[in-house]
């Protein structure tokens, strides 16, 4: 935004995407380097949920890093929460783009073979508790 490029989810959505998937490549590799667990905010497969969402074509070679380039099988999956729903300069989707993008995306981790393990809608320090049960697989 800061340098007036249409990489945007407003602007061109199908660029995004891919500056999304560049992203998320970079991230998945970086986490590899690493020693114990990591925990991702977002994955490839998230760029292929976006594309379904939007309504546009995925490409092949998205389609085909979704599959590469695999995580853990349980993704935590946080959905849709009106009482924290928000918009601002950068977050523009609207409730019902909001609520549709969590359904999209755990149709697409589901169709990946990904196990999900939806977050409880409660305050963070309960949902760190919850995350590091699991974790510790307690």
């Amino acid at each position: 935004m800061q340098i007036g490029g249409t990489s945007l989810p407003w602007a061109d959505r199908s660029m995004y995407a891919e500056l999304m998937l560049g992203w998320e490549l970079r991230s998945w590799h970086e986490a590899r380097a690493i020693d114990g667990p990591v925990l991702m905010d977002r994955g490839i497969a998230d760029v292929v949920g976006y594309l379904t969402l939007c309504g546009l074509p995925v490409p092949a070679h998205i389609e085909a890093a979704a599959k590469l380039y695999a995580y853990n099988r349980r993704v935590f999956l946080a959905p849709y929460w009106e009482a924290i729903f928000t918009q601002d300069a950068e977050r523009k989707q609207d409730r019902a783009e909001a609520q549709s993008t969590g359904i999209f995306l755990a149709e697409t981790y589901a169709r990946f073979g990904y196990q999900l393990i939806v977050l409880p809608m409660i305050g963070v320090e309960e949902r760190a508790d919850f995350v590091t049960s699991i974790l510790k697989g307690v």
